[in-house]
């Protein structure tokens, strides 16, 4: 079935690659889908430009379309045809996702607030306290339909799936005896209850910790002070807050941390009796602002930043039910909230906490089926690493693609003596890192290893910091970051002895050189030798090491230097083609849009007739399918099993099509404050699978949504079957996979029989 439903993408692939004139038959099928599919359609002329392009309602308000972002990843959880597992799964996301939007896109709409910042800065002509009204009502709509979702469906579903989650009164006696002993054991030696005494201030609660609030009352005489009030952190970051019961039948039982707690509260308060105790959670403003000008060490400031984020402004407070009004009173007064910070829950706290279930439960018939990562069959069977780059450029996409061989060409250049230098930029790692584990042994091993390792990656400076230290131990040159300005661009550099001469390998991404994310976020990363290439990135890590302007680049496209012009240039060069009645026709696939000059500069394009196609996972600022001005700008969304991270840009040009693959978005910070790169794909093979990808995405009928002129987002209907294009993508590959094998078969009993007497 997979055969017949890609055949005609696929046929056209295989055949390139088993063709000795590849980039002449490839260069061929790609022109000829091109304009086989776009056509110039030139303006009605009833249709009346629209001339001020920066009215307010030209544009959608960022921090608005954020949350409607967070409203798709929702809806994965709502969707009835997502596996259970999965949903709950979605609704960890949500919650998470929300998290972070409060400790810093929240926060910082009240610092506007409260500084009485009444213009603004965005275009969409919203004042601070209209966005907060707005956002508030928002997400207190999409909190209570998660609620909801969770109490009257998921609980119920996954208890017909022999998936309890137990309250009190649901315990049998042995569950019951479990719980005592693990709560003497293991609950009570750790968990701490702090008094709250009126002449002493309230107890500070962390950003992001579940708390239980007791209030007591006094039954028996003592020479100690007491108390009314107590405060009891639950201690989920060394203690599971789903805890596993004894179970009989099959079935998998779980009880909640704080209502363990809850059940032996007098073993905390002797003495006094429990009138009311319910769970709160605090969140708080985590934006951090680095004061960097003038430091001697940036490193001593980004770990001052990370003690103060601790400290900061509280922005929400979720809270139970049962809490009585007057301890929420006394809670909104030591946190100086308002009531639109108050999010009350019902019966359970923290949804972020479920990706805990999700990870306890073995139940793989309530999970999305496995794509297990297919292997770069580039590398499979090539003498070596650097035999198979030096053969064609190679491009993998992850998770479709094993991140294995991103990890095997710096551990084999970390182990190659002639391997002379490796260079890298880091901005988020995982905790158990293989990549800078091999960049440790590469130092070690007394080659060259110059790593810029940006600390300013949010909620990630810590692990940074001590990922640094380590290399620097090992006698790696770290370069900690460009003061002022963050360094986002994805690149290694391996420098290489071969004969009487050096080699240099690159590999450039559009994500982090993670393994762990790579498993869930899908990018693309590109392995190629070619001599402009290794050129360019050897002058970008003379800038970014040693500040070093590069003279010209061949290839590479810099921000915040000339990244937006370029990018200007090729929509006003597409404009001007189809203002002379020829196809025009650009593909973006970002993460976000959100530049007003950005989206300004596809105004002008749309009204020329450039048929413009947007792939935007998340936030969108720009208003389509406005007569006169964006009419010819379609925008979707995809929100399925991996995170959609790709920047890919395509541009038509004249027949001659251009892909770039970039690590920024459309965004202010991007375009202006950030190191980034764009870079494109000029191997005519890959550039056909890169077309073949972009028609799978813009083909999705299951998991994308379309945005409205209205700013909502609806499922994109078509006609015939059911297309998702993450399913698709991953049955290509193994596709790809299993041609290639055969291939390499075909191609071993050829020189065995070869090597076969004959009669």
């Amino acid at each position: 079935m997979a055969r017949r439903r890609l055949s005609s993408l696929r046929t056209d692939m295989t055949a390139e690659r088993g063709n000795n004139n590849r980039t002449a038959t490839v260069r061929t099928i790609a022109s000829r889908r091109a304009g086989r599919r776009f056509t110039h359609k030139p303006r009605p002329p009833e249709v009346p430009l629209v001339t001020n392009y920066w009215r307010p309602e030209h544009f959608f308000n960022r921090e608005l379309s954020w949350m409607e972002f967070n409203a798709r990843v929702l809806e994965e959880a709502l969707d009835p045809t997502v596996p259970l597992l999965e949903r709950v799964k979605f609704l960890a996301i949500f919650s998470t996702n929300l998290d972070e939007f409060f400790m810093i896109r929240v926060a910082g709409v009240k610092r506007q607030i409260d500084a009485q910042v009444q213009s603004t800065r965005t275009a969409d002509g919203l004042s601070p306290r209209e966005v907060m009204t707005a956002l508030s009502a928002r997400m207190h709509e999409l909190v209570n339909k998660q609620h909801g979702l969770f109490i009257n469906e998921i609980i119920p579903q996954l208890t017909e799936q022999g998936i309890d989650i137990l309250k009190p009164e649901q315990l049998s006696d042995a569950q019951k005896e479990y719980l005592e002993e693990y709560f003497r054991k293991t609950i009570l030696p750790v968990v701490t209850p702090l008094a709250v005494d009126p002449g002493h201030p309230f107890p500070y609660l962390a950003n992001g910790t579940l708390c239980l609030v007791a209030e007591i009352r006094k039954i028996q005489k003592s020479v100690f002070p007491h108390t009314n009030l107590s405060v009891i952190h639950l201690p989920t970051s060394v203690i599971p807050r789903f805890l596993e019961l004894p179970s009989e039948n099959g079935r998998q039982a779980f009880f909640m941390l704080e209502d363990v707690i809850q059940m032996n509260l007098d073993q905390f308060y002797n003495g006094y009796e429990v009138l009311n105790c319910a769970s709160i959670r605090v969140t708080r403003d985590a934006d951090v602002d680095y004061e960097e000008e003038g430091a001697e060490d940036l490193l001593k400031v980004i770990e001052e930043g990370i003690r103060n984020r601790r400290n900061g402004a509280a922005v929400r407070l979720q809270y139970d039910p049962e809490l009585s009004s007057r301890i929420l009173d006394v809670l909104v007064d030591e946190l100086e909230l308002e009531p639109e910070d108050l999010y009350p829950t019902e019966g359970f706290t923290a949804f972020s906490d479920l990706i805990e279930l999700y990870d306890a439960v073995d139940r793989p018939d309530l999970m999305d089926e496995p794509f297990p990562p297919q292997p770069a069959m580039s590398f499979e069977g090539a003498p070596s690493i650097w035999d198979a780059i030096r053969k064609d450029d190679i491009l993998l996409h992850h998770p479709f693609h094993q991140f294995n061989a991103v990890v095997r060409f710096v551990s084999e250049a970390a182990e190659d003596p002639q391997v002379l230098a490796i260079k890298m930029t880091l901005y988020r790692v995982s905790a158990n890192s293989p990549i800078t584990r091999a960049l440790t042994r590469a130092a070690l091993n007394g080659k060259e290893v110059s790593v810029l390792l940006e600390l300013k990656a949010r909620f990630d400076e810590a692990a940074n910091i001590q990922w640094a230290r380590q290399l620097e131990e090992a006698g790696a040159h770290v370069i900690y970051g460009i003061p002022g300005i963050k360094v986002h661009c994805k690149a290694c550099l391996v420098v290489r002895r071969e004969g009487e001469g050096i080699h240099r390998y690159c590999h450039l991404g559009t994500g982090n050189y993670n393994d762990k994310t790579a498993r869930i976020y899908a990018d693309f990363g590109l392995f190629t030798d070619k001599e402009e290439f290794g050129e360019d990135v050897t002058q970008l890590f003379n800038l970014l090491t040693g500040y070093a302007l590069p003279s010209r680049f061949h290839h590479l496209i810099l921000s915040p230097t000339s990244m937006r012009e370029d990018m200007v240039k090729r929509l006003q060069r597409e404009s001007d083609r189809a203002r002379a009645g020829q196809p025009a026709l650009v593909i973006a696939k970002i993460n976000s849009l959100v530049d007003p000059d950005m989206i300004v500069a596809l105004y002008k394009a749309s009204q020329a007739g450039v048929r413009i196609q947007l792939i935007i996972r998340g936030i969108c600022c720009l208003r389509p399918g406005v007569p006169g001005l964006s009419e010819n700008i379609s925008v979707i969304s995809i929100v399925d099993r991996f995170l959609e991270h790709v920047r890919l840009f395509y541009f038509y040009n004249d027949g001659n099509p251009e892909y770039l693959f970039s690590s920024a978005d459309w965004m202010d910070r991007n375009l202006n404050r950030r190191v980034e790169i764009s870079f494109p794909v000029i191997d005519r093979a890959l550039q056909a699978e890169l077309w073949a990808y972009l028609k799978i995405q813009l083909k999705d009928n299951v998991k994308a949504r379309e945005l409205q002129t209205d700013g909502t987002y609806r499922y994109v209907k078509k006609a015939g079957r059911r297309f998702q294009s993450q399913r698709e993508l991953y049955e290509l590959a193994c596709e790809t996979v299993r041609i290639n094998a055969d291939q390499m078969m075909k191609r071993a009993a050829t020189s065995r029989s070869a090597l076969t007497p004959r009669d």
